[in-house]
């Protein structure tokens, strides 16, 4: 007798085991898709968003020393930082040197004044190596 039950049961074990429970696992995929599709779509984006202008007869620069970004909207940015024309003069001044690059990446739809401006006052501040950044075609 004691052997048709360890029969029964073992005979039960073999029924329960074919049966797998797939919610927790479609649970923990999910979680994993949505885990990578939020830090590849953050890692993609950049901070200031500006269309540069084209040009086809722009070079790839190697490295620069500092960036002046102008958006759309005529805000102006330091290496990622909002500054005024005022704060500009100051870290300009901060920056200068011969050998320092600068490179200014104006939107397209941002207004010439501002990035003339821009310009005149590195000039006056005697940086030599000014650069526009542009879309290459």
């Amino acid at each position: 007798m004691k052997e048709l039950t360890f029969k029964r049961h073992h005979i039960e074990l073999e029924h329960g085991l074919r049966q797998i429970d797939l919610a927790p696992l479609i649970d923990i995929v999910f979680q994993l898709l949505i885990f990578f599709m939020l830090t590849s779509s953050f890692a993609l984006q950049p901070a200031i968003k500006i269309n540069l202008p084209p040009a086809h007869t722009g070079k790839i620069m190697e490295s620069q020393s500092l960036e002046i970004v102008v958006s759309r909207q005529n805000v102006i940015y330091v290496n990622g930082k909002v500054v005024t024309l005022k704060e500009l003069k100051h870290k300009l001044r901060q920056f200068a040197s011969k050998d320092r690059v600068l490179l200014i990446k104006s939107d397209r739809r941002a207004r010439l004044g501002r990035i003339v401006e821009i310009w005149d006052l590195c000039r006056q501040l005697g940086f030599t190596k000014l650069n526009l950044a542009t879309e290459q075609q």
